[in-house]
């Protein structure tokens, strides 16, 4: 509702991952996952492969680049895409190696979740543990993972050479040997902060650049799980019953009216280049939270966004009223110099007074109001889950001083620009806590 500032020029669009659609039949795997940042954060991707129970037969593999993240965050991903083809092959029990000490550990439930990136991440993970009789999780070396970490760095590779990874026909020689299909190697004395090697720039493994386990080891917290599950009887609890409710407020892309200063409002106008490059860099950032579904405005410019973003995990699109962006009135289509000099009052009381109102529009106390039934909507219907919101940047402030709890006149000293990303998390029990606000690392320069 405030005239549209941009941002930078987005990065790199993100790419899908591909597996050898493996039939079923298949009871227990062995699975190697890995991930890297050639940055951290920066240009990111995961590999994962699946074998037989054996280790000496590849039932699938998968890579992706993640656009702009960090290790942990690929390293998380790379899991997740893991767990998800051992589901889609039937398998019942699954063995997991990787050579990330805090994944395992984490999953293990030796190690508590703290930092908000990774609390989305190890909740899915969890979630897919919980489809099978018996997951465990086992550290191995790093030259044990070589396979999955070659698909990660196919993966890297590609996404810096403007490709799509596509998984090799070829014959590999990175097959684990039989010790460690046998059973995994116990973790050196390493800190347990994790491995901090540095290796070359884009010739990089997926271990290289600054890799650090940002997450320290401590007591269990919610976000955890034990990495053995020997009791298929135990239960799996619906998500909803155990998880975090996350949204994710998205401001959709640049337009060819806010490259110029001007008011759009309610009028329907269409990104340029660079905001439907900004679409694609925070669906890639959005993807490594593994959303459930999005709602957005009806409006062209957050469909465009909120389709990018659904397209990256193949996740429904339902448009909603009540994020359109604040009616502005006869200010539509004007720059602040021209409102200025037309409306000097009136314009400086909406500056500053959220009753106020555009002649012929809406204020934000009315926006707010939207925002609460959005926020209704979503503890009724979407518990448990990960939502993303494709907005506007008047509304995108309402959503983030709502989850703050604070007066709708704080939102005069929040900044949403183009293609950000806000976000907060509301437990079980009802508590909110807001984790970002106008994030913007994923579109560089």
């Amino acid at each position: 509702m405030s005239p549209e500032r941009t941002t930078a020029d987005a990065g790199q669009l993100p790419l899908s991952d591909q597996d050898d659609g493996a039939g079923s039949g298949v009871t227990a795997v062995t699975l190697y996952a890995d991930g890297g940042s050639r940055g951290n954060p920066g240009p990111a991707g995961y590999g994962t492969v699946v074998f037989d129970a054996d280790g000496t037969t590849v039932l699938a593999e998968r890579a992706a680049s993640l656009g702009r993240a960090t290790n942990n965050v690929a390293e998380y991903s790379g899991l997740i895409a893991g767990l998800e083809a051992a589901a889609e092959l039937g398998a019942h029990t699954v063995a997991v190696r990787m050579d990330s000490k805090l994944v395992v550990e984490q999953m293990s439930g030796r190690w508590q979740v703290k930092h908000p990136d990774m609390k989305p991440l190890a909740r899915r993970a969890s979630h897919l543990v919980g489809l099978f009789d018996d997951v465990t999780f086992d550290w191995v070396p790093r030259a044990r993972n070589a396979h999955a970490d070659r698909l990660a760095n196919e993966a890297m590779d590609a996404a810096a050479q403007g490709r799509t990874w596509v998984r090799s026909t070829g014959p590999t020689d990175d097959v684990p040997d039989a010790a460690d299909a046998a059973g995994a190697a116990v973790p050196d004395g390493r800190d347990a902060a994790g491995d901090t090697s540095v290796g070359p720039g884009a010739g990089a493994t997926a271990h290289a650049a600054g890799r650090t386990d940002t997450e320290t080891a401590g007591t269990t917290d919610g976000a955890s799980t034990t990495g053995r599950r020997s009791d298929p009887a135990a239960g799996r609890p619906e998500r909803a019953a155990v998880s975090d409710t996350v949204v994710l407020v998205v401001r959709h892309g640049e337009t060819t009216w806010s490259v110029r200063g001007r008011f759009a409002g309610r009028e329907d106008v269409p990104l340029t280049a660079n905001g439907v490059r900004q679409a694609h860099a925070v669906a890639a950032r959005i993807a490594a939270l593994q959303p459930d579904l999005v709602l957005t405005s009806p409006l062209q410019r957050c469909r465009a966004t909120a389709d990018a973003v659904a397209r990256v995990r193949g996740i429904p699109v339902e448009p909603v009223d009540a994020l359109l962006d604040g009616a502005l009135g006869e200010w539509t289509g004007l720059t602040v110099g021209q409102i200025e000099a037309g409306w000097p009052e009136q314009f400086a009381r909406w500056r500053s007074d959220v009753a106020a109102t555009p002649p012929g529009g809406e204020s934000f106390i009315q926006i707010r109001d939207r925002v609460r039934t959005v926020q209704e909507r979503i503890r009724a219907r979407h518990s448990g889950r990960v939502v993303v919101l494709v907005t506007h940047a008047a509304v995108a402030k309402m959503v983030v001083t709502e989850a703050l709890g604070v007066p709708p006149d704080v939102a005069y000293r929040l900044r949403v620009d183009t293609g950000s990303l806000s976000g907060y998390s509301v437990d079980p029990d009802g508590a909110t806590t807001v984790w970002a606000v106008n994030e913007a690392g994923h579109l560089p320069g």
